[in-house]
């Protein structure tokens, strides 16, 4: 039971599209990244997901519309639902999936599929 600082945390980040494991609980991780530019479009077979952003602006775009979120705002995608994250400047965001859950889904992508995430 210890006290987390975001922006402590997001301070030790450095590189982009690499989610780092911050907390646990009931099976699921609570998970921050840093991002620019757009994410390949996947999607998870049985995990939803949860983006939050901490700082900057972003947008997931799914196939048949855009959602803007702004600092303090979350989306919820259902598993299933092919999107993409998109930043046109660097974002910091908090994610809550499922532990294990491959952050690209259904792809592999040899720059963006992360394959053991760091724990900070």
């Amino acid at each position: 039971m210890n006290r987390i600082n975001l922006a402590e945390k997001f301070a030790l980040i450095s590189e982009y599209w690499r989610p780092k494991v911050v907390g646990e609980l009931n099976g699921q991780e609570v998970k921050l990244v840093k991002f620019v530019g757009a994410f390949p479009w996947h999607h998870h077979e049985t995990e939803d997901e949860l983006f939050m952003a901490v700082k900057g602006n972003f947008r997931l775009e799914f196939r048949d519309r855009t959602v803007e979120l702004a600092p303090g705002e979350f989306v919820i995608v259902p598993h299933g639902v092919e999107h993409r994250p998109v930043a046109d400047e660097e974002v910091e965001v908090l994610l809550f999936e499922p532990a294990q859950v491959r952050n690209t889904g259904d792809i592999v992508d040899e720059v963006f599929t992360a394959t053991e995430l760091e724990r900070i």
